[in-house]
């Protein structure tokens, strides 16, 4: 039941960041990427604070539902974590200024190849089924996004694949600090790491007017309240005790949970290479979460065999 549970909490990731892609792309019609991403981390942050209130408070088997932890650990841990967050989402957003948008979506996507191959360099060690399902996920985004696209790898699409592999290092980076700093206040704490970084970038560069700031202001709000606040906790608390090559997988749902949100809200046209790459990465997903069978134990096997003699 415990691994059910994270994988519902990061489908559930997949179809709230999913949905953000319509936030994110109204959003930059009037403020600068930096701008979008401060104000988006920031507002994550703000959320968080009355879910740690009231969570601290909230007793489990006589002890509080935010689990202890060092100070040193939550800094560090806080640092790495927004670190990749701000950086990624910076490549990303400026990445999408100079490609398409659907182009940006599948190459974002190869975090779900990353993530298991930067494993390899760590010790991970990853069932073959994670590997068929990493197979299958790219050939459905790619039914999805790349039809659409030229094979040309310009300056847009270097600066979203730098972002794809700062995305893959944030799961791993997530993974490994999610096992001593609880969860809602791993995701807290890079938010306001990214939100202050976000905040020094976007004076750096020139500050947006207020103007164009209200007008964007419904669109950061949805992807800092839901996008971040909600989806990036969900992330991270689903994580715990989830290999992250599957993760990674579920969470590539997102372009899936992308593409139905553009239909529905921004009119897009889905076509049927659209939908058999939806079907295909939710085969991907099936493949990634599903149990194999497991070995039977040395003392299971004796006991059988005597049980048979």
């Amino acid at each position: 039941m415990f691994a059910l549970r994270q994988y519902l909490l990061l489908l559930l990731t997949a179809m709230l960041w999913g949905g953000g892609f319509v936030g994110q792309k109204l959003g930059m019609d009037y403020v600068s990427p930096f701008t979008f991403t401060f104000f988006r981390t920031f507002i994550g942050a703000l959320f968080l604070v009355p879910v740690i209130m009231i969570s601290s408070r909230i007793r489990i088997k006589g002890e509080s539902a935010i689990r202890k932890s060092s100070r040193s650990d939550f800094i560090k841990g806080s640092l790495a974590v927004g670190f990749c967050l701000i950086a990624a989402e910076t490549f990303q957003q400026y990445g999408l200024k100079y490609t398409d948008v659907h182009k940006a979506s599948f190459i974002t996507a190869m975090y779900v190849v990353l993530v298991p191959v930067l494993g390899l360099f760590i010790g991970q060690k990853n069932r073959a089924r994670i590997w068929i399902a990493v197979a299958v996920s790219v050939a459905g985004l790619a039914f999805l996004t790349l039809k659409r696209c030229h094979l040309s790898m310009e300056t847009g699409d270097l600066l979203v694949l730098v972002c794809a592999l700062l995305f893959a290092v944030h799961v791993q980076v997530i993974d490994y600090w999610v096992r001593k700093v609880d969860g809602v206040l791993l995701s807290f704490g890079q938010f306001i790491v990214a939100s202050a970084l976000g905040l020094v970038l976007a004076l750096a560069s020139g500050p947006d007017s207020w103007e164009s700031i209200k007008a964007a202001f419904p669109a950061i709000l949805y992807c800092g309240i839901v996008s971040n606040g909600i989806a990036y906790t969900l992330q991270i608390v689903g994580q715990r005790g989830v290999n992250p090559a599957g993760a990674s997988i579920i969470l590539s749902l997102e372009s899936a949970f992308g593409a139905l949100a553009g239909v529905l809200f921004l009119g897009e046209l889905i076509t049927k290479e659209a939908l058999m790459g939806c079907a295909l990465m939710f085969t991907a997903t099936m493949i990634a979460v599903i149990p194999g069978r497991k070995r039977r134990s040395a003392a299971g096997g004796a006991a059988e065999q005597k049980k048979e003699g």
